[in-house]
């Protein structure tokens, strides 16, 4: 990529997305489609009508519908839809187009869920998957494919970026549709607040979870899309820091960085999911890029950000 290249990061309001602009514009690029009102990426005519105006370069594909396992489990038509759609509408319209590169950010979870560990990237479709987000994670793994296969039947450079868990400022908060990390930052916020003695958290506690925050997930993306090549390389690439936590640890954590005094009950009859995600990043580390933000200062980053935004 150039300085003056045109880069269309699809969904650059989310989590994702947003710090993928702000990565970009702080290493100089200078024409970052990044347009409101947005274009529905689940309307092939309102994608194919936004390509064709704006002619981006390189896409960032960050655009999707994602949740906690909850929501995973409870609305899986709505999840397998709606990213088969944006991931279909999006990668056709940048081969049709001309799109120099295309990165498509896909998920941990589409690994099996007994797979080893650590995960490496010649794990995937070994398995079965984590019944709770099997759906989301099809559609994920069909994103990757429809990558692999545009470039082996059109000759197109789109690759591939495969993160662990992620967490960071802009997250969702929303208990019911949040993911772990900040679903515990809200409920022990809330607690302290309301001056609550105990806070329910959902399983044993037992599983283990790799953490990413957001910005080092954007600055690998950058890195990849100037340095890894489908053509060279293979087509996608893990995305992590190389180490786990479990998750009664990580309660213990944000527990103490939200100082939060009371203590913690595991609902056991709730559901665990995988029991360990532990990606392989050494394909990674191989081209030279490790992450840069440890865990204890992306939380508190986090709930800095989450108190500067909460109504509390």
């Amino acid at each position: 990529m150039e300085s003056t290249s045109r880069i269309y990061v699809a969904g650059h309001t989310g989590l994702v997305g947003s710090a993928l602009v702000q990565r970009l514009r702080a290493e100089g690029f200078e024409r970052i489609i990044a347009p409101t009102p947005r274009p529905d990426l689940t309307d092939p005519s309102s994608v194919e009508e936004f390509f064709s105006r704006e002619q981006p370069e390189y896409v960032f594909l960050a655009a999707a519908k994602v949740g906690g396992i909850h929501a995973n489990d409870k609305a899986r038509a709505d999840f397998i839809r709606v990213n088969l759609q944006i991931e279909t509408n999006v990668i056709d319209a940048a081969y049709r187009h001309r799109v120099k590169k295309l990165l498509f950010l896909g998920s941990s979870c589409i690994y099996p869920k007994f797979a080893p560990q650590p995960m490496q990237e010649q794990h995937l479709l070994t398995g079965a998957l984590e019944d709770t987000n099997e759906a989301y994670a099809i559609a994920k793994i069909a994103g990757l494919v429809m990558c692999r296969s545009y470039n082996i039947q059109h000759g197109t450079n789109f690759i591939a970026a495969m993160p662990t868990n992620l967490y960071g400022p802009r997250d969702n908060f929303d208990i019911k549709t949040s993911h772990v990390l900040p679903a515990m930052i809200r409920k022990f916020h809330e607690a302290k607040v309301a001056g609550r003695p105990e806070v329910e958290l959902w399983g044993t506690g037992t599983p283990r979870r790799e953490f990413l925050h957001v910005d080092d997930l954007a600055a690998a993306c950058v890195f990849l899309m100037q340095r890894f090549d489908a053509r060279r390389d293979d087509y996608f690439v893990n995305v992590g820091v190389g180490e786990d936590i479990s998750i009664k640890e990580l309660a213990g954590l944000v527990r103490d960085i939200v100082g939060f005094a009371g203590t913690i009950r595991w609902n056991t009859e709730m559901p665990d999911g995988t029991p360990r995600k532990l990606l392989d990043v050494s394909r990674l580390q191989g081209l030279g890029w490790n992450a840069g933000v440890s865990l204890s200062d992306g939380i508190a980053q986090t709930y800095a950000w989450f108190l500067e935004h909460s109504s509390q």
